[in-house]
């Protein structure tokens, strides 16, 4: 794996465009109004617990029911379709672009994600650690749990029946957890990322670059 991905070429790349690009669709039909204009900056949610809305970006009228839709990250607006102001769009139409400014722990995420062995939901459903897996997680850290195919890592929550989620791929420790106890996951998200002992010095190499030499 190493030999396959040129991380040096990775982080020049982020250099360059340390940007996420943040497409917003259109969740429902109806007559569209923008809020914002190309250029502007907007505000993500915030707050303890989420609660706090972002910057509201649009709103949709149908029936006179109007559909609000706020900004979920920080940044940019870098594209609008400003010629649809005024007019009838379908659900799943794009409308904007918000260009997000990424952080030092964002930039280790996405190339983390490149490198750990990714295991996925296998169907849509609220998901949870195993018992024995959460009690480990707990007592010694994430990082500090090793599985191995055929350990019962998750228990899938679907249609109030629950289901264990046996553990397929290579040995490693969970290093990257991408969900919350509980949380709905779509079917081929990933939920944690696995490390195989071999790869584990190229992870610290890149976690440890990227502290150093991004401002």
């Amino acid at each position: 794996m190493q030999n396959e991905i040129d991380y040096d070429a990775i982080l020049s790349q982020y250099r360059k465009d340390p940007f996420a690009y943040v497409d917003i669709h259109t969740r429902h039909t109806g007559q569209i109004r923008f809020n914002v204009r190309e250029g502007a900056k907007v505000e993500g949610t915030s707050g303890a617990f989420h609660h706090i809305k972002g910057t509201l970006l649009c709103e949709l009228t149908r029936e006179r029911n109007k559909k609000p839709i706020y900004s979920q990250t920080n940044g940019e607006v870098s594209y609008l379709r400003s010629e649809l102001e005024g007019k009838f769009v379908e659900a799943g139409e794009k409308i904007m672009t918000i260009r997000h400014p990424l952080k030092k722990r964002e930039i280790i995420e996405r190339i983390l994600r490149r490198v750990l062995v990714p295991f996925v939901a296998p169907e849509k459903a609220k998901y949870y650690f195993a018992m024995d897996i959460q009690n480990r997680i707990e007592k010694f850290g994430q990082r500090s749990v090793q599985v191995k195919p055929g350990d019962e890592l998750f228990t899938m929550s679907l249609m109030k029946r629950d289901t264990p989620v046996y553990y397929e791929g290579e040995a490693g420790i969970i290093h990257s957890v991408y969900f919350t106890a509980g949380q709905s996951m779509e079917q081929g998200d990933p939920l944690v990322g696995i490390c195989p002992p071999e790869i584990l010095p190229l992870v610290e190499k890149i976690i440890t670059r990227v502290k150093a030499e991004w401002e």
